[in-house]
């Protein structure tokens, strides 16, 4: 008898705390920078939602809560990573990364990151022509992120980098400090608005696996879980792509870059993870260009 009542009092219990799981609210917090805003960015917190809601029946409700931190990359990894004032980031991947954080293996961009046309010098558009030799390219010197993994991917196919901070690169490049700015396909036109001495190169691109994921704290498996659940519905139902062919940020951007008119070089990038390799063979998570 005594066994009994232990036992419906024990599962009571766990009936409780299931159905508690269940309808609890996730607050997922993330950085949302007010100095530097980057209205790129409403991509990701809009596809968040998206797979935050499609979540919902086995998740419960959430709330995203943006936080006006200002802090590099590294250092929001970083904070992630010891669990400390948000949950969750966006990042290119590499393998480092991948050690150090959970990622949500789902190319939130279909690879886009990966696909680089360059900002110049308006004056120097007439050094980039369409037959222009990879090598010859490479003794340019290029500008990136000090701590970005393009950096990397760069200097390991041999190119010429001159690093810096994300937020004076534009000025160096106006500087002459280097002289093309790799960015990805929809990047350059939000970025060179209102600089009217650059201009988005239009005869090259460069190209190279680098999916972008989103990223929790290791110990996080319930969000982790339901992004995952989430992402992979909207895959399944057509959302997804129908998300990043419709969102401002993305919207008709390959025609905007004229990327079958483009010389294309394609690079090797060595930061990528078995687990990264494996999901190169959907097609459905990639762009095509072709």
């Amino acid at each position: 008898m005594t066994f009994s009542f232990k036992h419906f009092i024990c599962l009571f219990f766990l009936l409780a705390f299931s159905l508690y799981k269940a309808n609890a609210t996730d607050i997922i917090r993330y950085v949302d920078s007010k100095t530097h805003p980057d209205p790129k960015q409403s991509y990701f917190v809009d596809l968040l939602t998206l797979a935050l809601e499609a979540s919902k029946t086995e998740f419960g409700d959430y709330q995203l809560r943006p936080e006006a931190i200002e802090m590099a990359q590294e250092r929001t990894s970083w904070m992630l990573e010891r669990n400390e004032f948000i949950d969750l980031t966006w990042r290119m991947t590499s393998k480092d990364l991948e050690t150090k954080l959970q990622a949500i293996y789902f190319p939130i961009l279909k690879g886009l990151m990966g696909y680089r046309i360059f900002i110049i010098r308006r004056e120097d558009s007439h050094n980039y022509k369409s037959d222009i030799s990879l090598n010859d390219l490479k003794r340019i010197h290029s500008g990136q992120g000090h701590n970005w993994p393009d950096t990397e991917i760069l200097l390991s196919n041999g190119f010429n980098v001159t690093r810096g901070y994300d937020i004076y690169l534009l000025d160096m490049l106006k500087k002459s400090r280097f002289d093309y700015y790799p960015r990805a396909l929809h990047e350059p036109w939000f970025e060179i608005e209102n600089e009217p001495q650059l201009t988005v190169e239009s005869n090259l691109m460069l190209k190279y696996p680098a999916p972008i994921f989103f990223f929790v704290n290791k110990e996080n498996k319930r969000l982790s879980k339901r992004l995952t659940l989430g992402l992979n519905k909207l895959l399944d139902s057509g959302k997804f792509e129908q998300f990043f062919l419709t969102h401002s940020v993305t919207a008709g951007i390959q025609a905007k870059a004229k990327t079958k008119t483009r010389t294309v070089f394609e690079l090797k990038n060595p930061l990528l993870s078995n687990e990264v390799k494996l999901l190169l063979t959907d097609k459905r998570l990639w762009i095509n260009t072709q």
